[in-house]
């Protein structure tokens, strides 16, 4: 049975005033993804901030291996082995593909380390533009760009904010066979997606949020056996 890398427990977050995250609490297990899902405004993007540290906590606590990380910085975060792939993909226009990936790179001493080499296997449309400036870079490009920067990190936890969102149905595919892939490697990866069928093809679990609660929490075989129980959070019928 796979153990926990990741546990969130009780979390509370406020944007000023207002409570935007209420005791969220869910667990993300060692090579699972799992998939954050909830209507607009419903809280995914700020948890995957909350869990980058670019977010304070207001109260709860975050764990990673077992270490309590609520209050870290987000240096400390990412160097302890938690990345995030921005909504929006945000590329570091004025530098290359390759000066891209470089300065992203956090070797971790071990045999299986991402490094460029295996970044453009991934994604081998990357290699044949490696000198070229990134804000040059198609919509998709820039998407397994960001990608890839990110796991030049040599994450153990990988969070994806909806990586398909604006680009075409082709390069869609392309992406989420790479997160699939990711995936069987062993990566353990939050996902937030808005498309419920493609969730499903990814996801080992899922967690769905209403405005900034947690109203659904199981596993894709009990969202199969009741889909109505996830997505009546989600305005699906």
């Amino acid at each position: 049975m796979a153990t926990n890398i990741l546990e969130i427990n009780g979390l509370n977050v406020h944007y000023g005033d207002s409570h935007v995250l209420h005791n969220v609490s869910f667990e993300l297990k060692q090579g699972h993804l799992l998939a954050l899902m909830g209507r607009n405004g419903a809280g995914k993007t700020t948890s995957q901030l909350t869990i980058s540290g670019l977010l304070p906590v207001s109260s709860g606590e975050m764990h990673l291996k077992g270490v309590n990380f609520a209050h870290h910085s987000p240096e400390s975060i990412a160097k302890s082995g938690i990345r995030l792939v921005p909504q929006g993909r945000r590329v570091f226009a004025s530098l290359s593909v390759e000066e891209n990936l470089i300065v992203a790179e956090q070797k971790k001493g071990n045999t299986s380390q991402w490094n460029l080499a295996k970044v453009y296997d991934l994604f081998p449309a990357l290699k044949p533009k490696k000198d070229q400036r990134s804000g040059t870079l198609s919509g998709g490009e820039q998407q397994m760009l960001v990608i890839g920067r990110a796991l030049m990190g040599n994450p153990s936890v990988l969070l994806l904010d909806e990586p398909s969102e604006g680009l075409a149905p082709l390069i869609v595919q392309e992406v989420n066979h790479s997160i699939a892939k990711l995936k069987n490697e062993g990566l353990s990866i939050i996902l937030v997606e808005q498309n419920f069928s493609v969730a499903k093809t990814l996801a080992d679990d899922f967690v769905i949020l209403n405005t900034g609660r947690v109203a659904f929490k199981g596993t894709s075989e009990e969202v199969a056996a009741n889909p109505e129980l996830a997505t009546q959070h989600l305005g699906i019928f």
